[in-house]
């Protein structure tokens, strides 16, 4: 039992280093400026400057209006997540018995069970954070896209009008930061499940995970596809 719970040591120490690993070369990293997110920011940006020669923008706020449904969703999920946790914890001693009749893991402390559910609801939880952040920061951003002046006033006042749709896009490139990482913990607390397989799970799900997330955020179609225009 105790070479298994330092193999548990080790394994969670390398889920939670790749996992913020991953936050940084996809944040903030040299190698972020040629992900998808930093595509899809230039277009945020493109999105504002195109909304500000509009004469209507009704268009506009239905944009935001899907943006703000999809993130509430996912904080909705997330907490429906939470309550299936809690639950879980009433059932501990029988997912150990389950876990000790499989015939890839050994036996499992009933604590060590409680343990690592309570370590999933601690991502679901900041998962949770990340959206509802990121709700309300779309709100704000609904604000600033209102404040942003007419097609008609931006001769009047080009500079004023450069600021607005300045401030509009960073706000909706914020907003759009902590609706990513929301989803990276909800990708990674699927990859957590494979601690309940064991240690090799856990550090297979994680390469697993990583992998494909590295994928679509720096090699994928709709990368691609984003960056389509920047290519002519």
């Amino acid at each position: 039992m105790a070479d298994f719970r330092t193999a548990d040591g080790l394994v969670l120490f390398a889920f939670l280093a790749g996992w913020l690993a991953y936050n940084w070369i996809t944040d903030k990293s040299p190698l972020a400026r040629h992900g998808l997110s930093a595509a899809m920011n230039r277009q945020r940006r493109r999105w504002m400057d195109v909304l500000a020669r509009r004469e209507l923008r009704m268009i506009d706020t239905a944009i935001m209006t899907g943006l703000q449904q999809g993130t509430a969703f996912f904080a909705s999920s997330c907490i429906f997540a939470i309550g299936g946790c809690f639950a879980l914890l009433g059932s501990s001693r029988r997912i150990a018995e389950i876990a000790a009749d499989l015939p890839f893991h050994g036996p499992l402390d009933v604590g060590l069970v409680e343990a690592k559910l309570l370590g999933l609801i601690t991502i679901f939880a900041y998962a949770f954070f990340k959206f509802g952040w990121s709700y309300r920061l779309f709100n704000y951003c609904t604000i600033l896209i209102g404040a942003i002046p007419m097609r008609g006033d931006r001769e009047a006042d080009p500079a004023d009008m450069e600021d607005a749709v300045k401030r509009a896009a960073q706000m909706n490139q914020l907003a759009a930061r902590h609706f990513n990482a929301g989803l990276r913990g909800i990708f990674f607390g699927l990859a957590y499940l494979g601690w309940f397989l064991g240690p090799l799970a856990l550090f297979a799900s994680t390469v697993f995970v990583m992998a494909i997330l590295a994928h679509r955020q720096f090699f994928s179609s709709a990368k691609y596809a984003v960056l389509m225009d920047d290519e002519k």
